[in-house]
């Protein structure tokens, strides 16, 4: 498992593969980058797949204080692993908080993007009542109740079919949310002090595909089709019974869309 000192900080991520343009992919809140299991075991056949564990989480670095998290930050962290592999451009991908992420990098660092794909992510800040329910989800967690504060995402990050029907993946995901507090606590700080992407999303000028699982709640498919609609030659793929971390619930699905996607942005490479 690779990691390095980057910016005086720890940084952990997973890499396999061959091939470019690389596929950097974004995990989820409160994941790490091992939530990308399926599509690094499916697409490093034939491209490099580059997965970090943001700041905060995972084997990654975790400040204690909330104000050393930011999307920016992440942005930057990215942008560094990135320079530091030696990759050219790449096809970033994020989703749901990674998507965040991924919107500040196409403000900070648009020159190196090949192609873009946002996943059940949604552009605009959050609202008072989002914005509220972090607040208070930071609060429980101070108060030692992070393992309560888990099951009640699961709930919002999983299709009800999934969480009724698919134990394994509720498992999986479960796991996989076992985060330090000061990283859960920090990030739910940089998602609530976050700049309103909208606006940007008209300059993104790179191949760009916009994913949704048709039954996600937070971040619902007319979110993603009004997206869709702002990004010059975006594409939508919204798959069937997936809920909001449909890279893990629809795997087969998500794949295809990227590989699709991943031929588009060679393509569009190779013609520049």
């Amino acid at each position: 498992m690779p990691a390095a000192t980057l910016d005086g900080r720890r940084v952990h991520w997973l890499d396999q593969g061959e091939g470019q343009p690389a596929l950097v992919l974004l995990h989820a809140f409160p994941l790490h980058a091992g939530m990308w299991a399926p599509q690094i075991e499916a697409l490093s056949t034939h491209t490099r797949v580059v997965a970090p564990d943001l700041l905060g989480f995972g084997a990654s670095a975790v400040p204690d204080d909330p104000d050393s998290y930011s999307v920016d930050g992440w942005a930057d962290q990215v942008a560094g692993l990135i320079e530091h592999l030696g990759l050219g451009p790449v096809v970033l991908g994020g989703l749901s908080m990674g998507g965040y992420v991924a919107f500040a990098f196409v403000r900070r660092h648009r020159s190196r993007l090949a192609g873009l794909v946002l996943a059940d992510t949604r552009p605009g800040p959050d609202t008072p009542e989002v914005a509220e329910r972090r607040r208070n989800h930071a609060r429980q967690v101070l108060d030692g109740d992070l393992a309560s504060l888990r099951e009640t995402l699961l709930e919002g990050l999983l299709s009800e079919h999934t969480r009724h029907h698919r134990p394994e993946v509720v498992d999986a995901t479960r796991a996989l949310t076992d985060q330090p507090p000061a990283g859960v606590v920090g990030a739910l700080s940089a998602m609530l002090r976050r700049s309103d992407s909208t606006p940007d999303l008209a300059i993104i000028d790179v191949p760009t595909l916009v994913v949704v699982g048709e039954e996600d709640g937070p971040s619902p498919p007319a979110v993603a089709r009004a997206m869709q609609g702002e990004v010059p030659g975006a594409t939508l793929a919204v798959l069937a019974g997936a809920g909001h971390l449909s890279s893990l619930e629809a795997p087969e699905a998500f794949n295809a869309a990227l590989e699709q996607h991943l031929g588009r942005c060679r393509a569009e490479g190779g013609r520049r």
